[in-house]
C-alpha cells in the first residue's frame, strides 16, 4: 500500500504508525469519493427533467443521507480517537530514556543546521550568549579559547557546524530542536518527523531508526531567501561506524582549536 500511496522509504520504528494512519485515511477519502460520485451519477439519473417535467417540491423522504453521515462521522470518530489521539500521545508524551538514547542538539539557523553531542561524560557544555562569536554561534563556553576550562563537562562535546549528523541503528535518538535567528522546521521524511525550530526554546522529539543509510534533512519552514538550500544529511550507521565517525568529528573540533 506505501507503494502505491507514493510514500517515502520508511526508516523509523515509530514511523510504521503513522503510514498506517495515512493509508487508512486514504482508505476513508477513496470510499467517500467512490460513494459521493455514484450518488450523483444516481441523481442526475434519477431526477431528470424526462421523468420529472414538473418539480416535486416535497423531496426526498427517505433518511438514508442521514445514516450514510452518521457513519462517515463513526469512521471519521475511530480514526481520530483510535489512530491519530493515541499516535500524538506516543510521540509527544512518551519519550525513550536519555540513558538509553542518543541525546542530540539540533540548533538552526539561515540557512544551515548545527548538531552538538554531549561527549563521553554525557553532559553538555555550558553556553553563554556573552561568547557568542562568527566561530562560536552557540556561545559554548568549552570553546572560548580564553575561558573555556571553566567548563571542564563540556570539553568533550562535538560541535558539528555542516549540518552532517550521524545516529547508530536501531537505537532511541532524542532530538533537542531550537533555532538562532526564525522559525525552522525540522523535517525527517524516512523518520516520520517534524518539529518547528522556534528561537528561544528548545523542544525534543525522538525517533529510532531502523535502516542503515544517508537521509536528507529538509526545512520545512520558509525561513529567508536561502530556505531552498537548507538541508543537512543524517547518517544511520552501525554501532562501530556511529563511535569511529563521532571520533573523527571530536578530533577535528579539538584541532580547530588547538
Amino acid at each position: 500500500m506505501n507503494k502505491l500511496l507514493g510514500l517515502p522509504i520508511l526508516a523509523s520504528k515509530q514511523g510504521a504508525d503513522v503510514d498506517l494512519l495515512i493509508v487508512f485515511l486514504h482508505i476513508l477519502m477513496a470510499a467517500l469519493f467512490v460513494g459521493w460520485a455514484a450518488y450523483f451519477v444516481y441523481a442526475l439519473w434519477r431526477f431528470r427533467q424526462a421523468r420529472n417535467p414538473k418539480a416535486d417540491y416535497v423531496g426526498v423522504t427517505s433518511h438514508a443521507s442521514s445514516w450514510v453521515e452518521v457513519a462517515v462521522a463513526f469512521f471519521e470518530g475511530v480514526l481520530l480517537l483510535g489512530f491519530a489521539v493515541p499516535l500524538w500521545a506516543k510521540a509527544v508524551d512518551v519519550f525513550p530514556k536519555e540513558s538509553e538514547s542518543t541525546v542530540i542538539r539540533v540548533t538552526a539557523r539561515q540557512f544551515n543546521w548545527m548538531v552538538r553531542y554531549a561527549g563521553t561524560n554525557g553532559v553538555f557544555g555550558k553556553q553563554d550568549f556573552r561568547l557568542v562569536t562568527a566561530e562560536n554561534p552557540l556561545g559554548i563556553v568549552a570553546r572560548n579559547p580564553v575561558v573555556k576550562d571553566q567548563d571542564p563537562a563540556g570539553a568533550d562535546d562535538v560541535f558539528v557546524e555542516s549540518g552532517e549528523m550521524a545516529v547508530p541503528v536501531n537505537k532511541p535518538v532524542i532530538a533537542h530542536i531550537t533555532s538562532l535567528d526564525v522559525i525552522h522546521s525540522f523535517k525527517l521524511l524516512p523518520m516520520r518527523i517534524t518539529q518547528d525550530a522556534i528561537p528561544g526554546m528548545m523542544i525534543p522529539t525522538h525517533f529510532t531508526p531502523t535502516l542503515t543509510n544517508t537521509y536528507q534533512i529538509n526545512c520545512a519552514q520558509l525561513c529567508g531567501n536561502g530556505h531552498s538550500n537548507m538541508k543537512g544529511i543524517l547518517k544511520v550507521l552501525s554501532q562501530a561506524d556511529y563511535e569511529a565517525w563521532l571520533k573523527s568529528k571530536s578530533g577535528a573540533a579539538a584541532a580547530s582549536y588547538e
